[in-house]
């Protein structure tokens, strides 16, 4: 566990060099900056919508950008960041195709990581004829912020379909990695993505 106690902010540092430009989508209240600019000293920036949590980034000495990220990442040109981050945000976003694709025209890299709907206690709650609620779905089905429900094995499909590059995937449970069969062991899957033909780094 990290100092902030989130489990993925480890595994996603080891994919950042020190002094990388990274990008923060739906930040929150800029932990993550935070924690990589004091571990690896990187020059972030974080985009959030919320008022509260844009006050919290200032607090934290992060610099935030406060638009909605529906709106596409229209400000930044082409390569402007080594990596471009959206951290347990993913299933929150409507436009998810062209976000994707906007993340890795403005960074080198893209790293998601999104709650597995796959995961086997969530089957065994809709076998049961509920909708999941955990740790990371804590919501009830009639007030989630979660718009889009999916899995590992969807999100594979849709990289193979959009022609990006799966550098790394990492799947979770109770904050540890699992072993075999991630779709169905993890209930958090972290992902290092590229663009198809690009040089891997990291």
């Amino acid at each position: 566990m990290t100092l902030y106690g989130r489990f993925d902010f480890d595994h996603i540092a080891r994919w950042i060099q020190p002094g990388e430009r990274v990008l923060d989508l739906g930040c929150g209240d800029g932990t993550l900056l935070k924690f990589l600019q004091q571990g690896k000293g990187i020059h972030g920036y974080g985009v959030e919508l919320d008022p509260d949590n844009v006050t919290a980034c200032i607090r934290n000495g992060v610099n935030v950008l406060q638009f909605d990220l529906e709106r596409g990442l229209q400000g930044f040109e082409d390569d402007s960041f080594d990596h471009v981050i959206m951290s347990l945000s993913l299933q929150t976003v409507r436009h998810t195709v062209p976000l994707l694709k906007e993340m890795l025209r403005v960074g080198h890299e893209a790293v998601v990581s999104f709650p597995n709907f796959g995961y086997q206690p969530h089957r065994e709650a809709i076998a049961a004829g509920r909708m999941p609620v955990s740790k990371h779905l804590p919501y009830q089905w009639y007030d989630s912020p979660n718009v889009r429900f999916f899995t590992i094995a969807d999100f594979d499909a849709l990289c193979a379909e959009q022609g990006i590059q799966v550098r790394e995937l990492l799947a979770f449970a109770n904050g540890q990695p699992v072993a075999g069969d991630p779709n169905l062991k993890g209930e958090v899957a972290l992902y290092r993505l590229g663009r198809q033909g690009a040089a891997s780094g990291g």
